[in-house]
C-alpha cells in the first residue's frame, strides 16, 4: 500500500487480451505512476500485436519497447509531446475492453473494498477473480 493524498491506496495495473480477458496483473502503491510497471507488464506481449494504452503510457521507452517487440503502440500523445506519431482513434476506442475488465473486477466485493490489508493476499485475490472472467468467457 502507498500513502497519497486520499490516504492508503494501491494501484491494480492490467494487460488485458483482446476479448477483455487479463494476461497479467500487477500492484503498485498509490503514488507510483502508471508508466512504471509498464516494462516488465509488456515483457509477453506478443509480435505484431497492438497496444492500446492512454497518455499515461505514453513514452519513449514504452514506445521503443513496443517496436523492439514489432508492436504497434497507439497511444494518445502527451500535450507537451514535442515529436508526434501515429495514432488511431478508431482504434483506440477498444481501449474500453480495459474498463470493462475494471468494471467486471469490482464485481467482486472483497477486491472493490480492499479487505486485504497485506499485499499478497489481495493480490491472489485479485488473480483469482480473473479466473472466473476467464470461465465465464469460455
Amino acid at each position: 500500500m502507498g500513502r497519497s493524498r486520499g490516504g492508503l491506496t494501491t494501484k491494480i495495473h492490467a494487460l488485458v487480451d483482446a476479448e477483455g480477458r487479463p494476461i497479467k496483473l500487477e500492484l503498485t502503491a498509490g503514488q507510483t505512476h502508471d508508466s512504471q510497471p509498464a516494462p516488465d507488464m509488456l515483457e509477453d506481449m506478443r509480435e505484431g500485436a497492438i497496444l492500446l494504452a492512454d497518455k499515461a503510457y505514453d513514452s519513449d521507452a514504452i514506445r521503443q519497447l513496443a517496436q523492439s517487440k514489432k508492436a504497434w503502440a497507439n497511444i494518445p500523445p502527451k500535450s507537451n509531446r514535442k515529436k508526434f506519431f501515429a495514432f488511431s482513434i478508431f482504434l483506440y476506442r477498444y481501449r474500453n475492453m480495459v474498463e470493462r475488465f475494471f468494471n467486471k473486477l469490482k464485481q467482486f466485493r472483497g477486491i472493490a473494498t480492499r479487505y486485504d490489508k497485506n499485499t499478497e493476499n489481495y493480490l491472489g485475490a485479485v488473480k483469482l477473480a480473473p479466473v472466473r472472467i476467464w470461465m465465464r468467457s469460455l
